[in-house]
């Protein structure tokens, strides 16, 4: 898959392409759906696929107030559209030039003169241009006179809720813990990245060492709580294969058992390992299930328990969890 992150980057010629516009955050199965429906057009119209997408939310720059947490950050997103198989990303730098461009100025340099879009896919509640005044309507009038078409995708619903997927829905399930009814929106397992950096090594003293993930980190971090998920590093000098994933039971919270700790760790105990050396690593974390909250314990002697009894959970549920991919 090629990435372009301007319409300057895309080659002379390029095209003809079947482009599909929107945020794309989670690259949920809403999103998906969208995709595959651009995916089968292109094939018709002997095209090229292309997500076209912002580096970040549009309301971090209009309304940061309002603008919610992303569920993944660009590079994630990145890597889950190539999955879907679009042949190429154009990744719209959201700034101050770009949000004062006409809706017609908009259309014109990316969509003809850089994509050679002959269709482009759009939900209904697609706006676009400065202030946000172009509409699926308007962009459907702009295609008639420009050459291609438009198709305006309806949302999809969840068939026992009738609720429309979102990223917002989702949200809400991981706020509250609910990594299982992410899973069914996302399609997937919800995950976070990020660089492993030294914490304060109190999981090494009791015998369960954990990779604590850096506060930069890529991704939505769920409610408190431990969960059984896996953990996959990005590279090969750790110990670990890349690319293959680990059993992993994961933390995310402030150990209120030491209380010392002044901001939320995500951090993650690879299953019967004990000398990994992930420092500096990029990996990911993939929730599988939660298994409690987060609270404290009357001495190490109980947490240690708990731990144990963690585990031996972690260790059940991504067993099951295998059995069923």
């Amino acid at each position: 898959m090629i990435v372009f992150r301007d319409p300057a980057e895309v080659p002379s010629g390029f095209g003809p392409s079947v482009v599909v516009i929107g945020k794309f955050d989670g690259v949920h199965s809403g999103h998906r759906a969208v995709i595959d429906r651009a995916r089968v057009k292109a094939v018709s119209l002997g095209a090229t696929v292309v997500a076209v997408t912002f580096d970040r939310n549009p309301l971090a720059l209009l309304a940061p107030d309002k603008c919610p947490e992303n569920l993944i950050g660009v590079n994630q997103k990145v890597r889950l559209l190539a999955d879907t198989g679009v042949d190429a990303v154009l990744v719209l730098r959201f700034d101050e030039d770009l949000a004062s461009l006409a809706a017609d100025e908009f259309a014109s340099l990316v969509l003809v003169d850089a994509l050679a879009a002959e269709a482009v896919l759009v939900g209904a509640d697609f706006r676009f241009g400065r202030g946000g005044v172009g509409t699926a309507q308007t962009l459907t009038a702009f295609g008639l006179s420009h050459g291609f078409e438009v198709d305006v995708v309806h949302d999809v619903r969840a068939a026992d809720r009738g609720r429309r997927v979102s990223s917002t829905w989702i949200r809400e399930l991981l706020s509250s813990g609910d990594v299982v009814g992410a899973r069914k929106l996302l399609g997937r397992d919800h995950s976070v990245v990020g660089e492993v950096v030294h914490g304060l090594k109190r999981g090494r003293e009791i015998g369960y060492p954990t990779a604590n993930l850096s506060d930069d980190l890529e991704g939505f971090v769920p409610a408190d709580g431990v969960y059984a998920g896996w953990l996959i590093d990005q590279a090969d000098a750790s110990g670990l294969r890349p690319g293959i994933r680990y059993p992993a039971a994961i933390s995310i919270g402030t150990n209120p058992t030491f209380d010392d700790v002044a901001s939320r760790q995500v951090e993650a105990y690879v299953l019967d390992e004990t000398d990994l050396d992930l420092y500096g690593r990029q990996i990911e974390l993939r929730f599988v299930e939660r298994i409690r909250g987060m609270g404290a314990f009357e001495g190490i002697e109980a947490l240690v328990a708990q731990i144990a009894n963690d585990v031996e959970r972690t260790r059940e549920i991504l067993a099951r969890d295998q059995s069923t991919d």
